[in-house]
């Protein structure tokens, strides 16, 4: 073997490696944009919830407690709220467990739980003065109409607020309380 097929090896080892470094880098780059361009989002990334765009912009709005007092958005606390409108037809059954799950919801959120609060709308179950992170709300003809769904026949619709208090999240009735608290977890991060 001469020198000069030693080199020749050499160099095209070298071109080799070149060229995979390439497709590995551009490569990758191209299937990312590709993902990113046919819409597809990791699980992990995507809301339980129907995005409401555009967002409801309930600032406005002047909600009163069950109590007769002014409900008081304070976006400088940074709270989010979980609304529940609640059937106009009045409570069955489903209210009460709704009202549990939520109750639950609330506290797996551990030491973020006092930047939650939970608005019922309407009618509420007698189990419903027992928590704490629950505001009744009076219903309100208004509110019921500004929310997308609110009607539904089959249920309680859930929206989240955010502190400034647009609606930007909605849940159907009979939702996976678990969809909602991990999108809410996820906007707890937000800072």
């Amino acid at each position: 073997m001469t020198h000069t097929d030693s080199d020749a090896r050499r160099t095209a080892r070298g071109r080799l490696v070149l060229v995979a470094l390439f497709v590995l880098f551009f490569g990758s780059a191209l299937g990312a944009g590709l993902l990113r361009l046919s819409g597809w989002m990791p699980a992990g990334l995507r809301n339980h919830g129907e995005l409401l765009n555009p967002p409801v912009d309930l600032r406005g709005t002047r909600l009163r407690l069950a109590s007769g007092d002014d409900y008081a958005w304070q976006p400088e606390a940074r709270i989010w709220r979980i609304l529940v409108v609640a059937p106009a037809s009045g409570c069955d059954a489903g209210c009460d467990v709704l009202l549990a799950q939520l109750d639950k919801v609330w506290r797996l959120f551990g030491h973020n739980a006092d930047q939650v609060q939970v608005l019922w709308l309407g009618d509420a179950p007698a189990a419903a003065a027992r928590l704490p992170e629950l505001h009744l709300v009076r219903d309100d003809a208004g509110v019921r109409a500004a929310l997308p769904g609110s009607d539904d026949p089959s249920g309680a619709p859930l929206y989240v607020l955010d502190p400034n208090g647009f609606v930007i999240l909605r849940y159907a009735p009979h939702a996976d309380p678990a969809g909602l608290r991990a999108d809410v977890a996820r906007l707890l991060k937000l800072k």
